[in-house]
């Protein structure tokens, strides 16, 4: 099977466990791989026979703008099954959603959830 990986997606959000995380807001970064058949787009050349990362690139931009959750893991499956229910030719979806910033004294790396999906076989 085929994958597309798009990295890096950063939005400002307002998911958080803090109080202040939903009213201050704070940065995530999201990496989305999307595993599909591209031989076809391979052949034709036309963005019709893939997925058009625009779409997937706004459907995460908008969520996590307009999310407020107390978990990011709520957040990282809302992504991953909005872009399993969008993407018709994805069979399989992962979504790695981080927090570069988490407000944890005396810690300076960053907080990642990684989810997979499956689409079930119909």
């Amino acid at each position: 099977m085929d994958c597309i990986h798009l990295t890096g997606i950063r939005c400002y959000g307002y998911t958080g466990y803090l109080p202040e995380e939903q009213v201050l807001g704070q940065w995530f970064e999201v990496d989305v791989m999307l595993w599909l058949d591209l031989s076809t787009a391979a052949r034709t050349d036309a963005i019709a026979d893939t997925i058009d990362y625009r779409s997937v690139i706004s459907l995460v931009k908008n969520l996590v703008k307009t999310s407020k959750f107390a978990l990011v893991e709520r957040l990282a499956g809302a992504i991953a099954d909005s872009i399993l229910q969008q993407c018709d030719r994805a069979t399989k979806i992962q979504v790695i959603l981080s927090k570069p910033a988490a407000p944890i004294p005396d810690f300076g790396g960053k907080i990642s959830i990684e989810l997979s999906r499956t689409k079930p076989n119909i």
